[in-house]
């Protein structure tokens, strides 16, 4: 009995002793919650900011526009590589530094960037920044589950880091046609620059340091570093490296060129590589324990994540460029016509936050599906200037509030359904699935745009994009089938978190800290994680 109370006061402990960020008072709560935010918000810019500051950027540093397209290219491979390894550095040390770590990386190297007149070494920086950016997200969410354990709150807190996303696209597009417009382009990295010092420094003062519990501390150092799982973390980069690079390539030069085919077939060997490593060695020591995929949802939800970036990425580029080149629109006026997908996200979010206490969560995210589908197939037909307010303004409002509940349903029922001990790995996965969705959006909409742009006459006409159009609709509505098929609706998400927090504090529960680091002697393992 004194080994199990042991093993339960370590459970409630928190890892790294950070359990004690729940009984913060509530304003200094919020308030670092506004500042976590800020970082996924920071994320969303510094790629869609950069759209309407390409050509600018692109002239001053020489850069043709091939090239230009690896300042965004770039930036996203080094988000989405690095994010498990940085989930699972998040779980096994202190998420407060990592995330601190991320934001000054992502601080420094903006403020150079906007020095910069150097083409490729401009790119190099991007990437830098990519890589800074990918320690901010799994330690932001792994601190906002220990800050808000009340599982209400905690899909609240998380709904709204989930809206700063959006938020973040539709304003940086904005925000940097006003910089290149009244200002200069440079500032667009400057203002990264400022906003990412504000975080940095926020979240090194609002957090307290705090010595971890006497069973963490006692761990050796050397023992911590083998849990890293090094070699999975590096195949699972290599993976998405050598994909979102070849889809990167294959919207740049066309799926037949060895430039595209040659990295995705070495990220399918990869990929087969990691999952084999990852069943090979023991859990307590893999980037992406085995057993995480039997948790209730966890398949289902993690290829869901794949859908949110995918339309927006798809989308953002496809109409900036319709209405800048073809339209001849100002990028400012390109900005406003956005902002349906701005204004649309929160009231998605809010109904999603509200529905997960009352409502299945198989409920919710077909119904944000159907929002989707029938928002998307509105744009299609919106193929003049003169449509926009009857088609696309309708179509991007409602499909992006059905984003939004598809987003956060996602996100907060895989952290509803696994342990907290293990959120940075699994805020990792989330987060990895979208960026790689992005990608794979912009290479698939932009190939068969091209394809069709070739048979009927070229990207002066509307075709190639209704076409690509057709496909986010077609690839939306197959989501919404999979989930009918494959997701459970067993409990609303918020009495799913409660059964997963009950587990870990119960002595007889699979779902503990001491399964993945390991210490398996004191508790009871005949128990399965999956709860119908």
């Amino acid at each position: 009995m004194d080994e199990i109370q042991a093993h339960k006061e370590e459970i409630a402990e928190g890892h790294g002793g950070f359990a004690f960020l729940d009984k913060l008072p509530n304003s200094r709560k919020i308030l670092l919650l506004l500042i976590l935010c800020l970082a996924l918000f920071l994320d969303s810019f510094n790629t869609s900011a950069l759209l309407p500051a390409l050509p600018a950027i692109s002239d001053r540093v020489g850069l043709s526009f091939t090239q230009s397209a690896w300042l965004l290219a770039g930036y996203q491979l080094t988000f989405a590589s690095p994010l498990l390894i940085s989930g699972r550095v998040t779980d096994i040390y202190n998420p407060k530094w990592v995330f601190t770590l991320g934001a000054f990386i992502v601080a420094i190297f903006s403020l150079v960037s906007g020095f910069i007149r150097h083409g490729v070494i401009l790119i190099v920086l991007r990437a830098i920044m990519g890589i800074g950016a990918a320690l901010t997200i799994p330690s932001a969410q792994h601190i906002i589950v220990h800050l808000f354990r009340d599982p209400t709150q905690q899909a609240r807190a998380i709904a709204l880091f989930g809206a700063m996303g959006a938020l973040g696209n539709v304003l940086g597009l904005i925000i940097g046609a006003l910089f290149v417009s009244f200002v200069s382009w440079p500032w667009v990295f400057y203002f990264s620059a400022i906003v990412a010092f504000a975080v940095c420094f926020g979240t090194a003062v609002l957090i307290p340091d705090r010595r971890p519990s006497a069973s963490s501390s006692s761990e050796p150092a050397a023992s911590k570093f083998k849990r890293l799982d090094i070699l999975g973390a590096t195949l699972f980069a290599a993976t998405l490296i050598l994909f979102i690079f070849s889809l990167t390539s294959s919207s740049l030069v066309g799926w037949g060129s060895a430039q595209a085919i040659v990295p995705l077939v070495i990220s399918v060997f990869t990929m087969l590589s990691f999952f084999i490593w990852e069943a090979y060695i023991p859990e307590s020591h893999a980037a992406m324990p085995p057993r995480i995929w039997r948790y209730e949802n966890v398949k289902i939800l993690t290829v869901i994540a794949l859908v949110p970036f995918m339309w927006l990425g798809s989308i953002f580029p496809l109409y900036s460029w319709l209405w800048e080149t073809v339209y001849d629109w100002p990028a400012i006026k390109t900005g406003v016509h956005f902002l349906p997908i701005a204004l649309s996200s929160p009231p998605g979010l809010v109904v999603a936050t509200y529905l997960q206490s009352k409502v299945p969560l198989k409920v919710i995210n077909i119904m944000g599906f159907a929002f989707m589908v029938i928002g998307t197939i509105l744009l299609p037909f919106g193929d003049s200037e003169e449509r926009y307010w009857r088609f696309n303004f309708p179509g991007f409002s409602m499909a992006t509030f059905g984003l939004a509940i598809v987003y956060v349903t996602a996100n907060v029922g895989l952290l509803a359904n696994t342990p907290p001990e293990i959120s940075g790995i699994v805020s990792a996965m989330f987060m990895a699935m979208c960026q790689t969705g992005g990608a794979a959006g912009v290479a698939i909409v932009s190939s068969i745009q091209a394809s069709v742009e070739a048979r009927k006459g070229g990207p002066l006409v509307f075709d190639g994009r209704a076409a690509g159009l057709w496909y986010l609709v077609a690839f939306t509505a197959t989501m919404m089938l999979l989930s009918v098929v494959f997701m459970t609706s067993s409990k609303p998400a918020v009495a799913s978190n409660q059964g997963v927090m009950s587990d870990r504090d119960s002595a007889h529960s699979s779902v503990t800290r001491a399964e993945f680091v390991g210490d398996t002697k004191t508790v009871d393992m005949t128990q399965t994680p999956s709860s119908a």
